[in-house]
């Protein structure tokens, strides 16, 4: 399962094995200056339900893929047990956001913040 964690100056979203396979990439980082926003999804699901998928997709049930819809560019780490998670908005990295499915997002969201 994905972890989300802060090393020093970058937000590291690093994936287990079977993620890297299923969405054909590697861990994803961001410097925590490109950090916009963070905002909790309760159903974190929903976002990659829209536009063009590369990964691994089972709507509703499991997403791991780069998704770009709307003009945007996503990465998505969802899974059936983790239906919740955040929405992490970035200016200038390699992504407009991630979705990030998790048990405790507020939580997650707080570590995102007080970083």
């Amino acid at each position: 399962m994905a972890e989300l964690v802060v090393e020093g100056d970058e937000l590291v979203l690093h994936l287990s094995r079977v993620e890297k396979l299923e969405s054909v990439h590697g861990d994803l980082r961001a410097p925590r200056s490109a950090v916009r926003s963070v905002q909790v999804l309760e159903d974190a699901h929903e976002p990659a339900d829209h536009g063009f998928k590369v990964g691994e997709r089972v709507p509703g049930y499991s997403e791991v893929a780069v998704i770009r819809t709307g003009g945007e560019t996503l990465f998505a780490v969802v899974h059936h047990n983790t239906p919740r998670g955040v929405r992490i908005d970035f200016d200038g990295a390699d992504y407009d956001a991630w979705i990030v499915g998790s048990e405790d997002p507020e939580g997650l969201k707080s570590r995102i913040e007080q970083a």
